[in-house]
């Protein structure tokens, strides 16, 4: 049996055609779940650490990026007419060893979370990221499809395949299951461009670790659909007449763009596709840069903008691992508090869930309260609509660039515009799509599980059986 698997940054689902009507596959008691897995690490003994040459290296490097940066901030005490804080040579040789240690510990846990043994009671959805926080320990993964397309050392790779071939296996079990028979083939929806650090490359790459991925999970057929092509199959089922259709998918990850005809008695044809590789998980991030991080600092105290990024991307391991391993002991208060507050297990993830609900209630409401007593007492932000709309502007413009150079390629306007995907629930999204395409009426599809319909129906026609 064959099912159709969108495996989205931010929500999956899977379907099948069965006796002719499509049959959305449950997760517990929804149809679809968000791409997020939580496994317990094994923890290394803290007694095992000994300052071998290579540690020893690395405390000394430690100790000179203390120093430097004592002397910095001793500068610019100076130059401010205050004086200086300084800490002894015993004081930054510890604090530097404490570092090296906790690094250590670190490398230790990743390279037992490599295993296959250390997946096997994996949680998936909001359960993983409640196991997560309710745990204060483990690893929680979100959205790792934004990680394929970027570079990878192999030690890196090798949890991400195993990351993918558990959520994948959990699809594939959960359908077996709901449908009485073993499913063992899959069209997996991709889209038009991969975020990626290496152009084609990453694409390349992304479609190798989910071929990979699927293959451990138990899938002896795998073939891939970009996913606007995806949905234009859905939106092709309920068009009489052939016509011109241009196709916009707006995800959690990725924005994909199809001209297309469909409808009639022929079959789908995709003419074109163009792919922008952001979408609502990078509303998530400027939300949290805008109203969130000057909370801890952002544009108020001498910090690189990029530690507050390394921050918000909650789907990125490195830049969070290198978020953790700052040390901000010294930044003026309250923001070093703050900071220090958000390094703890599970903060960041709890951040970016008020970003995620933020952007969603400002979607349609005038204003929301976010309450941040996670990183202090009483610490709140009030939101207004003005805050979401400079959130997403720098989406809306990168967006409208796009659509921009997909109507100079068009030879003629498309009869229909057909809207999809998770982020398109935004008005102010939707209507900045319709802006850009005034003269053609819009058509809503199902944000959620319009592209796993259009996978359903390509499965169920290359399913040899």
């Amino acid at each position: 049996m064959h099912i159709g698997i969108d495996f989205g940054t931010s929500y999956s689902a899977a379907a099948a055609i069965i006796d002719g009507e499509l049959k959305l596959v449950r997760f517990g008691d929804a149809e679809q779940f968000r791409t997020a897995v939580f496994f317990p690490e094994l923890v290394p003994d803290p007694s095992d650490f000994t300052l071998t040459p290579a540690l020893e290296a690395q405390l000394e490097n430690q100790l000179r990026l203390a120093r430097q940066q004592q002397r910095q901030l001793a500068t610019a005490a100076s130059a401010r007419g205050q004086a200086p804080v300084a800490r002894s040579e015993h004081e930054l040789r510890s604090e530097a060893l404490r570092v090296v240690r906790r690094q250590w510990m670190e490398e230790q846990t990743r390279n037992a979370t490599a295993s296959v043994a250390s997946f096997q009671h994996a949680l998936f959805g909001e359960a993983a990221v409640e196991g997560y926080l309710e745990s204060g320990g483990g690893n929680l993964i979100e959205s790792p499809k934004s990680m394929f397309g970027y570079r990878l050392d192999p030690q890196v790779r090798k949890v991400i395949v195993h990351i993918a071939t558990h959520i994948i296996e959990h699809i594939r079990l959960s359908a077996s299951q709901q449908f009485g028979t073993p499913v063992r083939g899959a069209v997996i929806g991709r889209p038009v461009e991969f975020r990626s650090s290496m152009g084609a490359q990453g694409s390349l790459q992304a479609i190798e670790i989910l071929r990979e991925a699927a293959a451990a999970a138990g899938f002896d057929s795998v073939s891939f659909l970009e996913e606007p092509a995806a949905a234009a199959m859905h939106y092709h089922k309920s068009l009489a007449q052939r016509q011109h259709v241009l196709v916009v998918d707006i995800g959690g990850g990725t924005t994909d763009v199809a001209h297309a005809q469909l409808g009639g008695d022929e079959a789908p044809h995709i003419v074109r596709s163009w792919g922008l590789p952001k979408g609502g998980t990078d509303l998530d991030v400027n939300v949290s840069l805008h109203s969130f991080m000057p909370q801890l600092g952002k544009d108020i105290i001498s910090m690189p903008a990029h530690r507050y990024v390394d921050a918000a991307s909650v789907h990125n391991l490195p830049k969070q691992r290198e978020f953790r391993q700052q040390d901000y002991r010294l930044v003026d208060e309250p923001y070093g508090s703050r900071l220090r507050a958000l390094q703890e297990a599970g903060a960041t993830t709890r951040l970016n869930q008020l970003a995620e609900r933020s952007k969603i209630t400002l979607s349609a409401s005038a204003g929301f309260r976010a309450e941040l007593d996670f990183l202090e007492p009483g610490l709140a932000v009030e939101l207004g609509r003005d805050d979401f709309h400079a959130a997403i502007d720098s989406f809306l413009l990168q967006m409208e660039r796009t659509l921009t150079i997909v109507r100079g390629d068009l030879a003629q306007l498309p009869a229909s515009l057909f809207l999809t995907g998770g982020t398109s629930r935004s008005p102010q999204i939707r209507d900045h799509v319709q802006s850009c395409f005034p003269e053609i009426p819009l058509v809503q599809g199902d944000p959620s599980l319009g592209v796993v319909s259009g996978l359903a129906v390509a499965a169920n026609e290359a399913d040899p059986g």
